[in-house]
């Protein structure tokens, strides 16, 4: 933290014993999610949706792999599904993730085998089988498959493959000595308030949040939330595990011991990913919980009675030495867009009910710009390194590559607006409560997307070879502009 004097930990490293934390290939990072019921691995041995048997993962990438499958969603349909060119891309606790490609499609997909216990229902597949969103990850299938000791069931979940993380473009940007460039954070932070706002609005807690979970393509600057492993459904009344989430990203209720938690630990977490993206490294680094907590101490100050309540009333007779807030300007680095500083102060609030909503967070004038039809972002002549190993970096000569790229076409009328409005400011009470209220098929974004067809018009960097990297494609086809499939949108 620029100003503090306090020591930091490594940029953009994954915190050291963190509850779950694991290898984020593909974007699967961690175990768990089980619930007690009816065996869902059990139902499989026994059903035509999985007659797997003895079906194991081919050693020989090239064969083709056959598996009777059943679809991510929609009707329990049982259908044959093959694959090849099958690859470990990551490993941990929680299983292995495979990188395949589909036969019929042609497609790459990511393969999370996990260990299944037969006495209980994979909550990860439940969660995952009901979402469906543009910036969530897809679950295509899932079958069982049986592994090499007896009576072992393996649970494999086919979901999109994303070749990139937020984290490893934020420390591909690190490592050359510079933070990611602002138009970024704004467009993966809109993306991931988008993602959040969806799946709260079911009922849903990703639990998680942290950028080895936020993938992203690097051709397009889609941005998916992925890894499900430690999500659950929150039931008021029901207590829930307080030793969850990563520990850098760890909301202060959760530190406290709180079991009645909300949603609202997502926002703290994503509110130490943005900060973590604008500052270059963690913003509350810590070696245990009470590392973790003195660490929040020194920028919010110390917590107030009332706010050590709303967190925990089991803490309320605790006396903490009296710290000040240190002020948010100081915080960050001098350049630091103002909106940016306010944006984070109203996520990493001790109260969690004061913290925004996602929803409410998209409204923020921190991304005021995304909504303007001349916006741009940077391209390789901005980017950290000009070689043509970086993997941000465009392969096609400087000179052929456009100073700029269009983040919505100019050209285009805008289409009519419906209830909502893009707010140029913070929303007024009157507007926060118009925007709640939106329809659940629009978003306050007003350009539409284009089809597919137009991205070399607008990406003359674009090789005939298409380069698997480039420095940031047109936003044209981000699902920044589409609308969500919001079924209902909660108010606070």
């Amino acid at each position: 933290m620029s100003g503090s004097g306090r020591p930091r930990a490594s940029s953009f490293a994954e915190p050291p014993g963190a509850p779950g934390a694991a290898a984020a290939a593909a974007g699967s990072a961690t175990a768990g999610g089980n619930t007690a019921g009816k065996s869902g691995a059990a139902q499989a041995s026994g059903s035509s949706s999985s007659g797997f048997g003895n079906l194991k993962l081919s050693r020989d990438s090239s064969k083709v792999t056959t598996v009777v499958a059943t679809p991510g969603q929609g009707p329990d349909r049982p259908q044959e599904v093959s694959y090849t060119d099958h690859k470990v891309i990551g490993n941990g606790s929680f299983g292995v993730v495979y990188q395949a490609r589909l036969i019929d499609s042609q497609e790459m997909v990511a393969i999370k085998k996990v260990l299944q216990d037969k006495r209980f229902k994979n909550r990860e597949l439940q969660i995952m089988r009901k979402l469906d969103h543009c910036n969530i990850v897809r679950l295509r299938y899932f079958f069982y498959s049986s592994g090499e000791k007896k009576d072992e069931v393996y649970l494999n979940l086919v979901l999109d493959f994303v070749p990139e993380t937020v984290y490893r473009v934020a420390r591909h940007f690190n490592k050359a000595k510079t933070t990611i460039p602002v138009i970024y954070v704004k467009v993966y932070m809109y993306q991931l308030f988008r993602s959040l706002a969806y799946i709260h609005s079911q009922g849903v807690c990703h639990r998680d949040i942290k950028p080895q979970n936020l993938l992203v393509d690097p051709e397009t600057a889609i941005l998916k939330l992925c890894d499900f492993g430690s999500a659950k459904q929150l039931v008021r009344g029901e207590p829930n595990v307080s030793y969850i989430c990563s520990r850098y990203y760890r909301a202060p209720e959760l530190i406290f011991g709180a079991t009645d938690y909300t949603s609202n630990i997502d926002i703290w977490s994503a509110g130490c990913v943005l900060a973590e993206l604008l500052l270059g490294q963690p913003i509350f680094p810590g070696d245990s919980g009470v590392d973790q907590l003195v660490e929040i101490i020194k920028v919010l100050g110390t917590p107030t009675r009332e706010q050590i309540r709303e967190m925990n009333p089991n803490y309320t007779e605790f006396k903490f030495p009296q710290i000040k807030a240190h002020p948010w300007t100081k915080v960050f680095k001098p350049r630091t867009p103002p909106e940016a500083i306010m944006l984070c102060s109203r996520l990493l609030e001790y109260t969690p009910v004061r913290r925004l909503s996602p929803l409410e967070a998209c409204a923020h004038a921190f991304f005021e710009e995304l909504r303007q039809p001349g916006a741009a972002c940077p391209v390789a002549a901005t980017c950290p390194s000009s070689s043509t190993s970086a993997p941000w970096v465009s392969r096609s000569s400087p000179s052929s590559t456009p100073r700029s790229f269009l983040l919505t076409p100019a050209h285009r009328p805008r289409p009519p607006r419906t209830r909502a409005v893009c707010p140029t400011a913070q929303p007024s009470p009157a507007q926060r409560q118009d925007l709640l209220a939106t329809a659940p098929e629009h978003l306050p974004i007003c350009a539409p997307p284009l089809p597919h067809t137009s991205l070399k018009l607008f990406c003359l960097s674009v090789s005939p070879s298409r380069p698997p990297f480039l420095p940031l494609p047109p936003l044209l086809l981000i699902p920044l502009f589409i609308p969500y499939r919001l079924q209902t949108v909660v108010s606070r």
